[in-house]
């Protein structure tokens, strides 16, 4: 068995002061791909953002490796969030700077400060991206699946333990996305554990074999050889 990343025991999610998930029991390890599926409002996305400390953990036992979740303290969120690289599918990045820009801006607020460092590490998580060569452009000048590129690279910066990414293709065309879980296959075989929360079924057709599933307040691991795709299809169309 491998080394635990997420390890959820008779957990309580809340949201807005209503219990969403109960007796949440889920535990990924390190290098794990994991699929988030249910439809839509089942709560795919606050069960990732219970992860990264947006959503409150109300009851039971909740750990990012050694870090605890429960009743988590506002000054801790942003220790939590360096130990995990998130990708949203607005991409959220500032349209006004050039890819480095955006991504030194990144490393000098979570610490960085030495220049030479912050320029090795950019250079080195474009590479592992594949855009090197858009390093200068600005961010409004890229297509969508650049930018979702771009912030897969800003997701990496401070190598974290766990990739979340949320709908990471749903604002793209079909080979922008294999493009995107072609490039999220190859950082997990470098030994990142990857969350996926998505509605493609092609996507889960061609590039899933382990999943959360997310139904009427509970949530379930599943695993492909054990279940039929139209299963799937039914648990995650909305």
């Amino acid at each position: 068995m491998g080394e635990k990343l997420v390890d959820f025991k008779n957990v309580t999610i809340q949201i807005d002061r209503q219990k969403y998930f109960n007796d949440v029991n889920i535990s990924i390890n390190k290098g794990d791909f994991v699929f988030i599926i249910g439809k839509t409002g089942s709560g795919k996305s606050s069960l990732l953002k219970s992860i990264y400390g947006e959503k409150k953990i109300t009851e039971g036992d909740a750990f990012i490796s050694d870090f605890r979740l429960n009743n988590l303290k506002n000054n801790k969120i942003p220790v939590l969030r360096r130990r995990i690289g998130i990708i949203f599918q607005d991409f959220k990045l500032l349209n006004d700077r050039n890819v480095y820009n955006n991504l030194s801006f990144v490393l000098r607020s979570t610490g960085w400060k030495n220049k030479k460092l912050i320029e090795e590490r950019i250079l080195e998580c474009l590479e592992k991206v594949h855009i090197t060569k858009l390093k200068n452009k600005l961010t409004s000048q890229l297509s969508g699946g650049e930018t979702q590129k771009v912030a897969i690279c800003r997701a990496l910066l401070n190598k974290p333990e766990i990739i979340i990414a949320d709908e990471p293709t749903g604002n793209l065309d079909p080979i922008s996305s294999v493009e995107i879980m072609e490039i999220l296959k190859e950082i997990n075989k470098n030994g990142n554990t990857i969350l996926v929360a998505t509605h493609d079924f092609d996507l889960l057709k061609k590039y899933g074999s382990r999943f959360l599933k997310c139904v009427d307040g509970k949530i379930e691991i599943l695993d492909k050889k054990n279940l039929k795709l139209e299963n799937i299809y039914k648990w995650f169309l909305f």
